[in-house]
């Protein structure tokens, strides 16, 4: 059972996860992009954008 809840900027996912990806988006044209290798083709993902301006 998939559960996903924010509360105050904390995150919270309860999913079966198989893998964890920390990038950085970047250019493509006019737009963005996040690469990943290609054995998740056709996998579920989530994109969450953070802010930086804290660190």
């Amino acid at each position: 059972m998939r559960k996903l809840s924010v509360i105050k900027g904390d995150f919270t996912l309860t999913d079966e996860v198989e893998i964890v990806f920390e990038k950085t988006v970047t250019p493509f044209g006019n737009s963005a992009k996040l690469d990943v290798p290609k054995r998740y083709l056709g996998k579920r993902a989530y994109v969450l954008i953070l802010d930086d301006s804290e660190e």
